[in-house]
């Protein structure tokens, strides 16, 4: 893969001389105190602006002003009119337009669909104030306010919104939110990179709707160039066929090119799947063809096939580009962007952030960065590829981690300058808690590996699963002075753990507050074979490395394990096993969440299709994957993970009634639920909705669990976009 433009190499912007701004502006008298009399370019957020980087607008925009732009923000506007949005005129360059750090959809509704009152990213906690869809509705009020401006939209909700998508409020395919936003370009994945040179472009000259070559971008063409060759992915097998039956997923650039794949001089190139490349055509010349919109809106099988073509072309090190019809149109992927260097990654945390809302929301609470203002993101990427989650498709499979010191100097910037800091660094994690450097042995092997995970249905023989850089942090970040403890609150990949037990133990003896959040997700190989995840033998190893370290140190901890309801490929028989292991085990469910299909993922895929794919999608393949998709299932699969609740027990008793299991009904201890109902329990238990969800994220909407021994205290983790 090649390097990619360093960040930091692009000369500086002649409004460099403005200096760095305290906070980035949200109002014209901001922007004349600081002495401009416009913005370079605009970010349109739905988050409250928080100038920290765990905030999109605010990495963005710091990485824009330490490249010489001048950076305004439009935060959480009133969509309802166009005037919020003509509060800091128009930008010399560009629009850029985001739902923020969530999708809205899912910020607002519940996996049931229930609208939500809350929004952690808003102050006070404030529900309502996004928008559904907010790309698309603030690039149409960017449009009414300033016709003509040029838009750019990123940010998570773009970057899976990004080809044809089933979406799961609406209970319908969509078109690419490049089409519905009318945006003039797609920013996807962590697009720092691609957002650096699409500005210095479009402040040379040119206009965003022309630039074609900036991966980790997507734009609209009318045709495909004829210098270009294009492999044809746009059917599965096909019956009859005299020719042996295409593999729609083969990596055929290596491969000898087979004269009848030709086409005439002015257009492209066009090679079925069972044929080859031209011998010496570069890659970079190479794009695979997708199902059309109209055709993944009407066939699932052929989304499915999409879904699956589409995430086997997500490595930066072999990616093609991408090209999907939408109509008239075509809408063009280029390649994932590079990942950034160690170097790179610290340059971008070392920017100058004030680390605290903006001062116009005076003494407002703003839960999520309540949530985050004493922890230190270290690492980018998830090389684990589960199936619900969004992080592989948006900040890829390629760890991106920063080096120890940057690490430390933001430790040490919390103690000296956040408010409030009482010694406690509640997290050094990122969207796993322990992959911070590990990655592929070779590197070589690293670029051309088309696996959609690097541990599923085992730990790759090439993976690194050395945890010793991370023990070293830890053992340093808790050595600085004022640091009382370092506590570990990100997601655990437990199956990486085990494989380094000094590390389980350096976990347990100093960074564990009483309660350790790991995720089995279930304990039927069914839906965990639908998830990509390890099966329960793993847990078990890592819990007796847990209590035994835990005893060795003289501490009282408890696991949290979380468990996924409704998930594609989960019977009510695979939940009922899951309850009688709960039982066994002594655990009671504090929350049940259940599982909430986002846009790309691949479950959500097997949820839309009733197909698997996991493995190569086939027309005549009787294998179909089984959901529970109707209020009352869902209600069902979520009231075996709280079996101890009475609410749920006439429910419970209907079900096991009707799966044959009333052996499971009675008094005694070997029981599910009693036969008994106590006054006044059981009437929610037949209302639709009942226990609806409330977790955030795309990665999934979690049960957090108890050993019943335990003190009495809800678990819950925010594991997602």
């Amino acid at each position: 893969m090649e390097p990619g433009r360093p960040l930091f190499s692009h000369r500086k912007y002649w409004a460099e001389r403005f200096g760095i701004a305290p906070f980035l502006p949200m109002s014209r008298p901001e922007m004349e105190a600081l002495g401009w009399d416009s913005c370079d370019v605009i970010i349109v957020t739905g988050d409250a602006y928080v100038d920290h980087p765990s905030f999109g607008m605010a990495i963005i925009g710091r990485l824009l002003e330490a490249q010489g732009f001048r950076v305004g923000i439009i935060s959480q506007p009133d969509w309802c009119s166009a005037e919020p949005f003509r509060e800091l005129g128009r930008p010399n360059l560009f629009f850029g337009v985001t739902a923020g750090n969530m999708d809205s959809m899912v910020n607002r509704y519940t996996a049931d669909r229930r609208i939500r009152r809350n929004d952690a990213y808003t102050p006070n906690d404030e529900g309502g104030r996004r928008p559904d869809r907010a790309v698309i509705v603030y690039s149409q009020r960017v449009r009414e306010a300033w016709p003509g401006a040029p838009i750019v939209i990123g940010g998570i909700e773009a970057s899976l919104r990004r080809i044809a998508h089933y979406d799961y409020w609406s209970d319908k395919v969509r078109r690419s939110v490049l089409l519905d936003s009318r945006a003039d370009l797609l920013l996807f994945g962590n697009a720092e990179r691609a957002l650096v040179e699409v500005t210095h472009r479009v402040a040379s000259g040119q206009h965003p709707r022309e630039i074609r070559d900036v991966r980790g971008s997507v734009f609209l063409r009318d045709s495909v160039p004829a210098d270009w060759v294009v492999v044809d992915s746009t059917e599965v097998d096909l019956p009859g066929a005299v020719d042996p039956k295409p593999d729609p997923y083969a990596d055929t650039s290596a491969a000898e090119c087979d004269a009848r794949g030709g086409g005439r001089p002015d257009q492209p190139k066009v090679v079925r799947l069972q044929r080859a490349i031209p011998r010496g055509h570069p890659r970079e010349r190479t794009a695979v063809r997708l199902p059309a919109f109209e055709q993944v809106r009407a066939d699932p099988v052929l989304y499915a096939h999409a879904s699956r073509v589409l995430h086997l072309e997500t490595n930066p090190g072999n990616a093609r580009a991408l090209v999907q019809r939408h109509g008239d149109k075509e809408v063009w992927l280029n390649p994932p962007p590079i990942p950034l260097s160690t170097a790179e990654m610290d340059a971008v945390y070392d920017l100058p952030f004030a680390r605290a809302p903006h001062p116009s929301y005076g003494g407002a609470r703003i839960p999520a960065w309540e949530m985050i203002r004493f922890s230190v993101n270290i690492m980018r990427g998830c090389f684990g590829g589960c199936t619900f989650c969004s992080i592989t498709e948006h900040e890829g499979r390629i760890i991106q981690s920063r080096s120890e010191s940057s690490i430390l100097r933001e430790v040490e910037e919390i103690r000296d300058r956040v408010e409030g800091f009482t010694g406690v660094i509640s997290d050094l994690g990122g969207p796993t808690a322990n992959m911070y450097r590990l990655a592929c042995k070779d590197p070589e092997i690293e670029r051309s590996c088309r696996r959609l995970s690097c541990v599923y249905p085992g730990i790759c023989r090439n993976l690194n699963t050395d945890h010793s850089a991370l023990v070293g942090l830890y053992r340093r970040a808790r050595a600085l002075p004022g640091i009382k403890k370092v506590l570990i609150a990100s997601g655990l990949r437990y199956d990486l753990a085990v494989e380094s037990p000094e590390y389980v133990r350096e976990l347990v003896t100093h960074h564990v507050g009483g309660y350790l959040k790991i995720a089995p997700e279930h304990t039927e190989n069914g839906p965990l074979s639908k998830m990509m995840k390890p099966g329960m033998g793993t847990y078990d190893r890592f819990k007796l490395m847990f209590d035994r370290f835990s005893r060795e140190a003289g501490k009282e901890q408890y696991l949290i394990p979380y468990f996924i309801a409704a998930h594609p490929g989960t019977t009510d028989e695979d939940m009922l096993n899951l309850a009688l292991w709960l039982k066994r085990n002594g655990f009671r469910a504090d929350q049940v969440q259940a599982f909430l299909p986002g846009p790309m993922a691949l479950a959500t895929a097997m949820w839309h299709t009733g197909r698997n794919p996991l493995r190569g999608v086939r027309r005549e393949d009787g294998g179909r994957v089984h959901s529970a998709k109707g209020l009352r299932a869902r209600r069902l699969h979520k009231a075996f993970l709280r079996y101890h609740d009475p609410e749920n027990w006439p429910l419970l008793r209907g079900a096991l009634q009707r799966m044959g299991r009333a052996d499971l009904i009675g008094n005694g201890k070997r029981h599910l639920v009693p036969s008994y109902q106590p006054a006044g329990t059981g009437r929610r238990a037949g209302r639709p909705g009942a226990g609806s969800a409330k977790g955030r994220g795309f990665k999934t909407q979690h049960t957090g669990l108890k050993d019943a021994a335990a003190p009495r205290r809800t678990g819950r983790t925010r594991r997602g976009a």
